[in-house]
C-alpha cells in the first residue's frame, strides 16, 4: 500500500458533460476556480483541459489555457498545474468519404498539440502514449507524433504524465524512455473504464501496474461510479489517485458533485485507510518536478 498519496483533480475534461451537470467548468475563470477549489480541498495537482466559453465544447486554443493558468498563478494558491496535451487526435470517419475525417474530427501535428505547454511551462503535461478506439471514433497518437511531442516537452523542462489506456501504451512509453525522450523517473497515469481501452477491473489494473518500468511513479483511476472504489484500489496497489468532474459527475446517486467534493471524499477514504495526503510541495519532491515561474 502507498501511505503517502498524491491526489490529482481533473476538473473538466473534454467529454460531452456540459448540460448533464449543473456546474461543469467551461470558461477559463470557472476552470481556474475549480482548480483552486480542488487544491483547497486537498488536491496537490490540478489537471486542466479548456473549453469553448460560448459552446462548452472541447477546445485547444492557447489563449484559453493562458487565461486559465494566469488566474491560478495569480491566486496565490499553491497547486501543481498539469495541462492536457491530448487534444488534436480525434478522428471520426466520414461515411460519404472514408479517406477524410468527419465533422467531429480534430487532427493536429505533434508541435500543435504542445504549443501551449511550450509557452506556459506547467510542471506536468499529459502524453497520451498511443492510439485507441475511443467511443465511436478514434484517438490517434502514432509513435512519430509522440516522439516529437516528447522531445518538445523534455526541452521545455516539463514532466510528461504518460496516459496509458491499455498495455500497448505502456510498451510504447518504455520505448520512448529507452530512446531518452522521457527523463527518469517516469510518471504514469493508468486510465481504466474508458471505452475501448482497459476495463475497470482489478485484473486489468494489476496487469498494467505490473508492466510499469522499475522506479516509475504512477497513479490510476476509473471513470463513473467506480471512481472512489479505484481511489482505494490504487492506493492499495501502491499508486497515487485521481478524481474530478472529468471522470465522474456524481458524489452519490443523484447528487451532483463539485471538484472540491470529490477531492474531499477521496481524501477521507485515503485517511481512513491510514494514508497521508501529500501537499503540492511534497508532491513536487515525490515526482521530481521542476517548479515553473
Amino acid at each position: 500500500m502507498n501511505n503517502d498519496v498524491i491526489i490529482t483533480c481533473a476538473v473538466t475534461g473534454a467529454g460531452d458533460t456540459v448540460g448533464k451537470h449543473p456546474a461543469v467548468p467551461v470558461t477559463p475563470r470557472q476552470i481556474a476556480d475549480a482548480a483552486i477549489e480542488a487544491a483547497k480541498a486537498g488536491a496537490a495537482v490540478a489537471h486542466l483541459h479548456v473549453r469553448d466559453p460560448k459552446t462548452g465544447k472541447p477546445a485547444r486554443d492557447p489563449a484559453l489555457y493562458r487565461e486559465a493558468v494566469g488566474y491560478i498563478r495569480a491566486s496565490g494558491v499553491d497547486v501543481v498545474i498539469n495541462l492536457t496535451a491530448g487534444m488534436g487526435g480525434d478522428f471520426f470517419f466520414d461515411p460519404s468519404n472514408p479517406k477524410t475525417g468527419g465533422p467531429k474530427s480534430d487532427m493536429a501535428n505533434g508541435a500543435e498539440r504542445v504549443v501551449h505547454v511550450e509557452e506556459l511551462r506547467p510542471e506536468i503535461c499529459t502524453l497520451d502514449c498511443g492510439s485507441l478506439n475511443f467511443g465511436d471514433g478514434a484517438f490517434l497518437a502514432t509513435a512519430d507524433v509522440l516522439r516529437e511531442m516528447a522531445k518538445r516537452i523534455q526541452a521545455a523542462g516539463v514532466k510528461p504524465e504518460i496516459e496509458a489506456f491499455e498495455l500497448g501504451h505502456i510498451w510504447l512509453a518504455k520505448q520512448l524512455i529507452k530512446e531518452g525522450l522521457i527523463d527518469a523517473p517516469p510518471l504514469f497515469q493508468l486510465c481504466l473504464g474508458i471505452p475501448w481501452g482497459a476495463e475497470a477491473t482489478t485484473d486489468a489494473f494489476l496487469a498494467m501496474r505490473n508492466h510499469l518500468p522499475e522506479g516509475a511513479n504512477w497513479a490510476g483511476f476509473a471513470i463513473g461510479r467506480l471512481q472512489m472504489a479505484f481511489v482505494a484500489q490504487s492506493a492499495l496497489l501502491g499508486g497515487h489517485v485521481r478524481v474530478g468532474l472529468e471522470d465522474n459527475l456524481w458524489l452519490d446517486r443523484g447528487v451532483p458533485a463539485s471538484n472540491g467534493d470529490l477531492v474531499a471524499r477521496a481524501k477521507e477514504i485515503l485517511e481512513r485507510m491510514g494514508a497521508r495526503v501529500l501537499t503540492p510541495a511534497e508532491a513536487r519532491d515525490e515526482l521530481g518536478l521542476k517548479k515553473q515561474r
